[in-house]
């Protein structure tokens, strides 16, 4: 066997073994701004029997982390900066998360580390901090849901929705 079948061989089990560990099904949202790309990447856990209230009172290893999503981290990534109020986030690839403090005290965490599974958070890694506004919605979601809305050619937001929760951002590329 040639070494370039060996390696086709090893590759697509690697990447079997890799979607075969996603339990949740995985989408992807995006928006163009002036020709900049800006996308996110999720896995799309279900409710179940769970409320949110209960989902997201449950304690794992990221503490007051969420990872928004389900499977390998949730990957942000942008072909421009873009600004949130006064926060600026370069072009790049970045995992998200969530950072809850109680009392509607939530932020959207850009994290340098990004690929590994969602459970792997490491906060020396946390780069930058933007305030969500948290709401509730008349339509809940069973599936956590993500939305890239494109305002204008330089405004957008980021919509985060599971079960009657939503969490928002506004943002304008720089």
């Amino acid at each position: 066997m040639k070494k370039s079948s060996i390696f086709a061989l090893t590759l697509s089990l690697a990447f079997a073994v890799v979607a075969f560990g996603q339990n949740n099904p995985r989408q992807t949202t995006q928006a163009e701004f002036n020709g900049k790309t800006v996308s996110i990447n999720y896995g799309r856990p279900s409710l179940g029997h769970y409320t949110i209230e209960q989902e997201l009172g449950r304690k794992g290893p990221t503490g007051n982390y969420w990872r928004l999503g389900a499977d390998t981290s949730t990957t942000f990534t942008s072909g421009t900066t873009l600004k949130f109020g006064n926060v600026s986030v370069p072009a790049g690839t970045y995992s998200l998360w969530a950072e809850h403090h109680g009392n509607g005290d939530w932020k959207l965490v850009f994290n340098t580390q990004h690929g590994q599974w969602g459970t792997q958070h490491d906060p020396s890694k946390d780069k930058y901090f933007v305030p969500l506004t948290e709401g509730k919605t008349a339509t809940p979601e069973q599936r956590v849901t993500i939305t890239i809305r494109r305002l204008s050619d330089s405004h957008g937001a980021i919509d985060i929705v599971w079960g009657d929760l939503t969490l928002r951002t506004h943002f304008t590329r720089a």
